[in-house]
Order: C-alpha cells, then structure tokens, then sequence
C-alpha cells in the first residue's frame, strides 16, 4: 500500500493534509516508509476549519514543509454544500442520500491540482491523497475512476510527470485505523486529528463524519480520544442502516 518498490520514481510526495483521522493516517504511513513529505491544507470557507489548526500543528512536530492554501475566494462560486454556508449540516451516516448536502463542488480537483503544481515545483513525482472507500457513495471526486483519470491528466499536464496516490481508496476507515496501527500508531495518537464537520469545541458525534469516525473506532475496539457531545448517536445511526 505504501511501497517501498523501486519502480517508483522517488519517495518524496506532497501529501493533501486535512487534519482529519484519515490523511494523518497516510502522513504517518508515508513517514514510516521513510518518505520526504511537503504538506498542503485548504481554508475553502469551511465550517470546520478547526481542521486547519491540528493539520498545522502535527506538521510543526514532525517538522514538515506545511502551507495553507486560502481559497476563500472562491466560496462564493461554490454554493450548495453545508460546509461552507449556513444550510445545516445533515446527520447520520455517509450512506444516506442526505449526506449529498456535504459535496463541495470539485473541491478534490482544486486541491489536488495545486498538489500537483507544488509537486513539480519541487521536483517531487507524487501527490497522496487520503480519500478512501467509504467517501465513493456521497463524494464523485473520491472514486476510482476521478483519481485514475485525474493521474493520467498529470502526467501530460507538466514537463515533470506526477503521479496522484490514493493508498486507502479500496479501504474504510475502520482498515484505515488498522492501517495506521501496522505502521506504530495508537489510539492516542488520534488525538492530534479533527474529524467533525460543525467547528464548535466538542466533535458533535452526530454528523456524517463524526458518526463514521466512532463507528471505525468501535469497530477497531480502540476508543476514540477526543471529546464529543453525543457518543451513542452513531450506534443508532448505524442500525437504521
């Protein structure tokens, strides 16, 4: 998943950094392979740009290249998503068609195009993103066939071809946590990630985010190190499946 093939061109990517359980899975992953790694992460207007605040301190204390990208600008051209307007996020799990209202159009492409343009400025042939099996019913931009077709595009797209990496895409969270155990992580290590989408000081526990997050942890037997305001909404979420 995180290979150490010399087929590849070079261990160096930039790695699409959210803050959330997910990317700071695949960050420690990639620094496990020993990997050279520059960060990106995306103020789009979001609600929950609280993500931003861990994405930047676990950076600061793995000392890696980290810049946030302010795309604010473009928030009033990217109406319809609960994320980034006053529409109220829906709760549940990620299954139910409510959870559409979450889509931010064509967020993936924008973030992982200026991914790809930081890559060739630094001569590094990669860029990781964590978008994983469990996204593919809501989000368009998180299935297979957008990150194979958007990889081909990269590498005509500039004299240096980059290749776009998506290490959990046939995965959910709860492998994902596996995942980031096989590679020296613990349950508190999660500590450090910021995974609700409503940017109050307590993980809601009852959106779609929150709801999958406690699920994979319950699943994994490990317990979720973060505070939350409802804990047991995600288990009736999960039954009304």
């Amino acid at each position: 998943m995180f290979s150490n093939s010399d087929t590849l061109m070079s261990k160096k990517a930039v790695v699409i950094y959210s803050g959330g359980m997910d990317s700071f899975t695949m960050l420690n992953c990639l620094r496990a392979n020993g990997w050279e790694l520059a960060a990106l992460s995306f103020n789009y207007g979001q609600r929950h740009s609280k993500e931003l605040d861990y994405a930047e301190a676990v950076c600061t204390r793995y000392e890696i290249k980290h810049h946030v990208i302010d795309l604010r600008v473009l928030n009033p051209l990217l109406q319809g998503s609960s994320l980034t307007s006053d529409v109220d996020v829906p709760e549940g799990h990620y299954s139910q068609e409510n959870m559409k209202a979450t889509v931010v159009p064509n967020r993936n492409m924008i973030m992982i195009s200026i991914g790809i343009g930081y890559a060739v400025s630094l001569d590094y042939d990669h860029v990781y993103v964590a978008v994983h099996a469990g996204d593919h019913a809501i989000y368009p931009d998180c299935r297979k066939e957008f990150i194979a077709a958007l990889s081909s595009v990269s590498q005509i797209a500039n004299y240096r071809p980059v290749t776009v990496q998506a290490p959990f895409i046939d995965i959910d969270k709860e492998q994902i946590l596996t995942e980031g155990a096989a590679h020296g992580l613990k349950e508190r290590d999660y500590a450090f990630t910021w995974t609700c989408y409503n940017g109050r000081d307590k993980a809601c526990g009852r959106c779609g985010s929150c709801v999958e997050r406690l699920e994979a942890f319950h699943k994994t037997g490990w317990a979720d190190p973060i505070e939350y305001e409802d804990r047991e909404f995600y288990l009736e979420a999960i039954r009304g499946r």
